[in-house]
């Protein structure tokens, strides 16, 4: 129960990593808004489905829908959050979307709702949340990149740009933050079981699969386990860190 006491915010955290991200903190103890967005009646299935479930095992957590491209709907979330548990200590900016199409052919609204969700996003709940930690003097930001903001990708160009500027945000706000005992870092995951690599086809599967050593894809609970130890305070030295987590696809 390393996090006995805490209180972790996690963004898209209805299904896929972010599901497993809440039920790893909340299995260390830690008090849990699970966010979503209420783009689909399933979200909000599925977000109350994982409050039951933490609920039932003995923890605690709610629901709480916001869009978090909106600056008054993300405050209005973490104030939720102060107002049921008085603190927030963790921040997982786990929430992101994909509009995959080569450049070229690239509307303006693909590129605009990819970056508003995953980097105005991750900007707008590291700030408001960063307000409270400060005051705390103690605080974990750990945000979603991907290896595809480190070594891009084809028809990824929008996705690359949000992850690899989630990358250039950590490493910056760790800096302003590191002096009142907060830390920030991201994980870079590699190809990792989700809705998102659910849609791939089975020669791109295999195709993945040939430059991973360890010849699997990832878990989520792959990604939850570190997301896990960098809220601990086994972590605390550790900021500004970019951890990839790939099978060692790409070294």
């Amino acid at each position: 129960m390393e996090l006995e006491g805490k209180v972790s915010l996690v963004t898209g955290a209805s299904r896929g990593i972010g599901k497993a991200i809440a039920l790893k903190l909340a299995n260390l103890g830690s008090k849990v808004a699970v966010n979503y967005v209420a783009i689909e009646d399933s979200n909000k299935i599925d977000a109350d489905d994982l409050v039951e479930s933490i609920t039932h095992s003995g923890g605690e957590a709610i629901a709480i829908e916001a869009d978090i491209r909106d600056s008054e709907a993300v405050s209005a979330m973490l104030e939720q959050v102060i107002s049921k548990w008085s603190r927030v200590d963790i921040l997982v900016n786990n929430a992101g979307i994909n509009r995959d199409t080569l450049l070229l052919r690239m509307s303006d609204d693909a590129w605009d709702d990819v970056i508003n969700t995953n980097l105005r996003g991750a900007y707008l709940c590291t700030k408001f949340a960063l307000k409270h930690m400060m005051r705390q003097e103690w605080g974990r930001i750990i945000s979603i990149s991907s290896i595809t903001g480190i070594v891009g990708n084809v028809g990824q160009s929008n996705y690359a740009a949000s992850k690899g500027g989630i990358i250039a945000f950590t490493k910056s706000i760790a800096r302003e933050a590191g002096s009142r005992n907060i830390t920030v870092n991201a994980v870079a995951p590699g190809f990792i079981v989700t809705g998102m690599t659910d849609k791939l086809s089975s020669e791109r599967k295999e195709a993945i699969l040939a430059m991973v050593p360890l010849k699997r894809f990832g878990q989520p609970e792959d990604v939850a386990e570190l997301v896990a130890f960098l809220a601990t305070e086994r972590a605390g030295y550790i900021t500004g860190q970019v951890i990839t987590i790939d099978g060692g696809a790409f070294p």
